[in-house]
């Protein structure tokens, strides 16, 4: 079982939002939220300081027994140096456990070196993909593979969606 996991900061609180799915799937059987209140506030270059906690809160639902992979919507480093960003973090925090697959809209400055840049369906805008503790050729043709026949997989504009609505 696979994991995609977005956060949504919304006036008082946070949203995290965790899908469970297979690589080729439209659609997600098992949806997790979580309602976090105290949410730390952003802070330049420690983004991963207030999203670390969001993504840990939803995922004491999951058997992480069952999960292979995880994929955030971000960056596992933000530096060719191996400076970690928020999905290194995820992976300590797992205890190197669980690979981590980021999955960004945009690059980061000297990232070549991680981050690979690859195009899906006939959009011209590559998405960036990077992980950790799982071989990244493998990681490449996975995403390719993710249903959708547009730049951003379904699995992953269903998590996006998602993490928009109001709580109860």
């Amino acid at each position: 079982m696979i994991l995609a996991i977005d956060i949504h900061y919304k006036e008082t609180y946070a949203k995290a939002v965790c899908v469970a799915f297979n690589w080729a799937d439209e659609t997600s059987e098992t949806i997790y939220t979580a309602k976090i209140e105290d949410v730390k506030p952003y802070v330049p270059g420690e983004f991963y300081k207030r999203e670390l906690p969001c993504i840990l809160k939803v995922l004491e639902q999951v058997n992480l027994n069952e999960v292979t992979a995880i994929i955030i919507d971000g960056h596992v480093y933000v530096h060719n140096d191996g400076k970690y960003g928020l999905g290194g973090y995820l992976w300590e925090a797992l205890d190197k456990k669980i690979p981590i697959i980021g999955i960004a809209k945009k690059s980061f400055i000297h990232t070549e070196k991680f981050a690979t840049p690859i195009k899906r369906g006939s959009s011209e805008s590559p998405l960036y993909v990077s992980c950790i503790g799982i071989d990244k050729e493998t990681v490449l043709e996975k995403v390719k593979l993710l249903h959708g026949a547009h730049r951003m997989p379904t699995i992953l504009k269903l998590v996006d969606t998602i993490t928009r609505t109001e709580m109860a």
